[in-house]
């Protein structure tokens, strides 16, 4: 028998947490052949729903704070059959969600952490459990001093394309412990199955906010610039879009193989005197290259002050 999930503040990256999960559980039971989270990430495991791996869980559970939105996931849930119908969704029952459950995702606004972790009966509830929080912005010191000693308290950051599984996660190291190497499988199977996994030091988790969290947004704005100067040449939007999109699809996974690197794909594409070598130097004559790096350093600045008390 596997352990309770329990997301806390069930937006839409929980949703998607929990989504991914249950699709990936589900998958040996829908084909025979053997499934798998994602072949990128290492160390994870098979998913079966019946499986007694206690890395993987079995029960699952979120809280929302309004009736519609507990309606509505629901029939979110509903629409993944077999484990999605049997989550259960509660309206204002944080306490109750964390006593039933083994492992806690903490999805709610940055700044309403203290006052969920600090309501009356919490800190038991919370006694021995593995709490990941996914908040920008609030440390590890922050919430292991807003949770009992015995609690095991984990950053991650999610992306908004997990909600299709093909996000970015990074997870603070984890400290050394009898825990850890379940702890370990057990974040793995999670954030695997909604995209990649990684395990970085907590110090560059507002870079990873900046580059990876931010990151979409930033790279819609160059792919709908490219579409547009398609439209500009005479294309249609719909094609000049999808033009963009898989181009820049295909670019970044090249990008993503071993042995490869940006620089390179961009010198095989670049033959002497022709079109793409004009293109880009009319791109640095903009200073693209620093003005993305920029934003990255903006956003990082910003995201170091998310979670920081608000100054008088």
């Amino acid at each position: 028998m596997g352990y309770t999930l329990c997301v806390i503040g069930c937006g839409t990256m929980g949703v998607a947490i929990i989504s991914g999960v249950i699709t990936s559980l589900q998958s040996r039971l829908n084909t025979l052949e053997i499934p798998k989270w994602e072949s990128h990430t290492p160390g994870t495991s098979t998913p079966t729903a019946d499986s007694p791996d206690p890395s993987l869980p079995s029960f699952f559970n979120a809280t929302v704070t309004r009736l519609e939105s507990a309606q509505k996931l629901q029939n979110t849930f509903g629409l993944l059959g077999g484990l999605g119908t049997s989550v259960q969704v509660l309206v204002g029952e944080n306490l109750k969600a964390v006593q039933q459950a083994d492992v806690v995702i903490l999805c709610c606004k940055p700044h309403q952490a203290h006052a969920i972790l600090s309501q009356i009966g919490m800190q038991e509830a919370l006694v021995g459990k593995l709490l990941i929080s996914i908040l920008a912005g609030v440390t590890i010191t922050q919430l292991t001093g807003w949770v009992p000693p015995t609690t095991r308290v984990v950053r991650a950051m999610p992306n908004t394309p997990c909600r299709i599984r093909e996000g970015m996660t990074v997870v603070s190291n984890l400290t050394l412990s009898e825990e850890a190497e379940l702890d370990r499988s057990i974040i793995l199977n999670i954030f695997s199955s909604i995209g990649r996994c990684r395990f970085l030091e907590e110090k560059h988790f507002d870079a990873c906010t900046a580059l990876s969290g931010s990151g979409p947004a930033f790279a819609c704005i160059f792919l709908e610039a490219m579409a547009d100067g398609g439209v500009m040449m005479g294309l249609p939007r719909a094609e000049a879009l999808e033009l963009a999109a898989q181009t820049l699809q295909g670019a970044a996974r090249m990008a993503l193989q071993a042995g490869a690197h940006p620089a390179q794909i961009k010198d095989s594409v670049t033959t002497p005197g022709g079109c793409t070598i004009a293109g880009l130097l009319a791109m640095e004559d903009g200073k693209i290259r620093s003005t993305i790096a920029r934003a990255i350093q903006i956003a990082t600045e910003r995201a170091s002050e998310l979670g920081q008390p608000v100054k008088n």
